[in-house]
Formats: structure tokens, sequence, C-alpha cells
């Protein structure tokens, strides 16, 4: 494993870096870009949301939103990019998973055409177990907040 990376804000890591971290891939990479980052403290990353992602064409065909749950999920991989990235590398034989959400809240929809951006904050971790503050925005207007919680494991 490399070294852990140090703190510094300002970064730009796009989506082939992203890839490394994260063993998702589309439809379901929901972190198009890192725009700040500082080791074990914060990550701020961006989704664009777009008419073409396929949630749309059955949520809701005549109105389309995008689903809490994914909102939710979009911070759960950019809270996993900051604690794997903090660590340095991914290895193949480790994940983090998506354990525990408490206080969620939804504000605002989320439409096509949006970008949320999604700040995590590292509050804890112990044990390969992390727990994050959690909000994805809107031109500034809060969207969604949430504490989540996730575990490092092999696999």
């Amino acid at each position: 494993m490399t070294e852990a990376v140090s703190n510094a804000a300002a970064v730009s890591i796009d989506v082939r870096e992203i890839m490394r971290y994260l063993p998702h891939r589309y439809p379901f990479l929901l972190v198009d870009r890192v725009t700040e980052f500082v080791a074990n403290e914060r990550i701020k990353a961006i989704k664009n949301v777009t008419i073409n992602e396929p949630f749309f064409m059955g949520h809701f065909e005549q109105y389309p939103v995008m689903p809490g749950v994914l909102i939710i999920e979009a911070l759960a991989q950019a809270a996993g990019i900051l604690s794997i990235r903090s660590e340095g590398e991914r290895p193949e034989n480790e994940l983090y998973f998506f354990v525990g959400i408490d206080n969620a809240r939804f504000k605002r929809q989320v439409v096509p055409g949006d970008q949320l951006t999604l700040e995590v904050e590292q509050l804890a971790m112990k044990r390969g177990i992390a727990k994050y503050n959690a909000r994805a925005l809107v031109d500034g207007q809060v969207a969604c907040e949430a504490q989540i919680m996730c575990a490092k494991r092999e696999v």
C-alpha cells in the first residue's frame, strides 16, 4: 500500500482516479469529480445529474426526480473516497460497505440539470468503522443531510 496522502484542500480528482478507489461502475458510480480533499477530515465532490440517468425512466416519467436513496449512496461513495484515499490506495481484497444512516432529511428535490455538491466530514474512525456528517447541496441549497457509517472489510 502506498503512503497516505498528505493534507491538501484544493484538488482535482477525475473519474479515472475515483475508479481506483471505488469498485462502483456505471450506472452505479455516482461521483464524477472531487474538488476538495483533506485526509482523514473532509471531502467535497460533485455529481452531475442528467436526464440520461437510467433511474429517471421510472422515477418519474412525467416529473423526473433523483431518488433519495441514490443521493445518500452518492454521499456514501464520497465518504468511501475520503477514507480510502486518506489511507493511500484500496487493496483489491478490501471494500468499504455502507452500514448505517441516521437523521437523514431531504429538503429539496434533485432533478435533471442539477449539480449535486457532496460534502462529507469524517467524525470518527475506529477499528475500520467510520462515521461521517454528510450533506448534498444544489446551488448552495441543502437537498439532503445525514450521518452515515461505513465499515472496511476484507472480501
